[in-house]
């Protein structure tokens, strides 16, 4: 059993998405057999939340276990953990926040695993937020795509405009009010069938940059339920996109210039699905 208090208003998915990693997991069990209770009351859909309300959930023993992240690196300044898929980063730096004092510095879409660095020291924070808006942090992500490069390693540039309404971005060729340019970097690692393995190198760090500009060159990530292609992923049997943060690494100009050497790497890969 696991009870929390409501802060903002919001609905009940997105709040145990935001504060419990197992109860996300678990969310569609939980509603079926009424596990959720909110204020006292016994719950079996997904309702609106207010500020003050509490909720309960009653897990198992063996989904509160479940892990969510494992720890790569830890030290007074710095936490760098692997990410599973399908854990919001907002629950993972909740869980963080309460138990280490974890300050969110960059996040990772839900059903992407991997590489994600919180800082533990305001020395950590500044220096971290300081290395990922000079663009000296360096992000490596493995995925698997739609279709056969006709390139084996490209850098694409394009531009970006968010659409907060829809919660999705569009990516477009040429400059528009309100877009940010990115930039792609791709190489070939492995191709099987109609699906490319790629390691991709991101050089502006934006909102779903990744599957977004893939769907825009005509690979979407495989998997992928926003962007990508529903013929082909329901073909291969796939629900999430693969797409693994898979290293991270840094140049600090300050105190924290004693990381430099380190790099730091997920052990999740991306793989081609078994009926591939």
């Amino acid at each position: 059993m696991k009870t929390f208090t409501v802060s903002e208003n919001m609905s009940l998915r997105d709040f145990t998405d935001s504060v419990y990693p197992q109860g996300s997991f678990a969310f569609s069990r939980l509603l079926r057999d009424k596990d959720i209770r909110v204020n006292g009351e016994k719950i079996g859909k997904n309702i609106s939340l207010h500020s003050g309300d509490e909720v309960v959930y009653y897990t198992s023993r063996k989904e509160e276990q479940k892990p969510f992240y494992t720890e790569i690196y830890k030290d007074n300044d710095i936490l760098v953990v692997d990410k599973f898929s399908g854990v919001n980063s907002e629950a993972l730096h909740f869980y963080l926040d309460k138990n280490f004092g974890a300050k969110f510095i960059h996040r990772l879409d839900r059903n992407t695993s991997g590489v994600m660095i919180f800082a533990l020291s305001d020395k950590g924070e500044r220096e971290l937020l300081s290395a990922f808006k000079g663009q000296r942090a360096e992000k490596i992500y493995q995925a698997v795509c739609v279709g056969i490069f006709d390139k084996k390693s490209a850098v694409l540039s394009a531009y970006l405009i968010k659409n907060p309404a829809a919660a999705k971005v569009k990516v477009c060729s040429e400059p528009k009010s309100g877009a940010e340019k990115i930039v792609t970097e791709y190489r070939v690692l492995e191709e099987r069938g109609e699906l490319s393995l790629l390691e991709i190198r991101l050089h502006s760090g934006k909102t779903h940059q990744i599957r977004a500009h893939m769907a825009f060159c005509g690979h979407p990530v495989l998997g992928d339920e926003k962007y990508g292609n529903e013929e082909k992923n329901a073909a291969y049997r796939v629900k999430r996109q693969i797409l693994v943060a898979k290293s991270l690494s840094f140049t600090f100009s300050g105190e924290l210039s004693r990381l430099n050497s380190k790099k730091f790497v997920s052990a999740f890969s991306a793989e081609f699905p078994s009926n591939g």
